[in-house]
């Protein structure tokens, strides 16, 4: 099996360490993951992807991509150049901060999973809500989204699906959390509020505050356990 991995958050992002981890995991062999990722970080892109202008790529080595490009970008040309094959299977990820509800629309995360469901290809984001008194343990983290993996990979996706999981954030002594298949995304967004300053208005919503509609992602996560949820495209 031929992975590609990608992210928003960067190439030297912890969270495509952690990825990696996820793949080793599940038994893929380390020659079998490629990984091509932004450049720079790139949260909140959307499905933006560059036309008008090169999309530079620097090799770092025989798996890994830097790309200037977004990442749409990086799954397109992931897919069309820069693999030795097909990937079997695409992830995005684990972003440090969840992507639930309209965040879908929003998160580069996604964007990246989405591109992979359009051309035909297995794809997953997976996301980690974050609480600020907590830390996030990046091994936690992978060894939560092997878990969600293990149970799909297992199952047949349909041509023109992704699955978007979101990963709760718990104290380190914390109960195993239970995983919730067919989450619908929340249908509300979180409150919009922004603080007027000389310099304009600055954006001061509180992810935490959103709305939690029964049984819906964000309902799920924050509620202590795993959320995912199934995406046609």
């Amino acid at each position: 099996m031929t992975i590609l991995i990608t992210n928003d958050d960067g190439i030297t992002a912890p969270g495509l360490a952690a990825l990696r981890d996820v793949c080793r995991s599940l038994g893929i062999n380390a020659s079998k993951i490629f990984t091509v990722a932004p450049d720079r970080e790139l949260s909140q892109n959307g499905h933006r992807i560059t036309t008008y202008s090169p999309i530079k790529v620097e090799q770092i080595d025989a798996q890994h991509y830097s790309v200037s490009g977004t990442p749409a970008d990086c799954v397109r040309l992931g897919l069309t150049e820069l693999l030795p094959c097909k990937p079997d299977l695409i992830l995005s990820g684990i972003n440090p901060g969840g992507n639930m509800g309209h965040d879908l629309y929003i998160s580069g995360t996604v964007a990246a999973a989405r591109e992979a469901a359009y051309h035909d290809v297995p794809a997953f984001a997976i996301s980690h809500y974050l609480k600020n008194e907590l830390a996030l343990h990046w091994e936690t983290a992978s060894h939560r989204a092997a878990r969600v993996l293990k149970i799909l990979l297992n199952q047949k996706t349909d041509d023109g699906v992704f699955w978007n999981i979101n990963l709760p954030h718990l104290p380190s002594d914390a109960a195993e959390p239970e995983i919730v298949f067919d989450c619908p995304p929340e249908r509300h967004p979180l409150p919009n509020s922004f603080k007027s300053t000389e310099e304009g208005f600055v954006y001061t919503g509180d992810y935490s505050q959103r709305p939690q509609s029964p049984g819906s992602d964000v309902a799920v996560c924050f509620g202590g356990n795993i959320a995912v949820s199934k995406i046609s495209v």
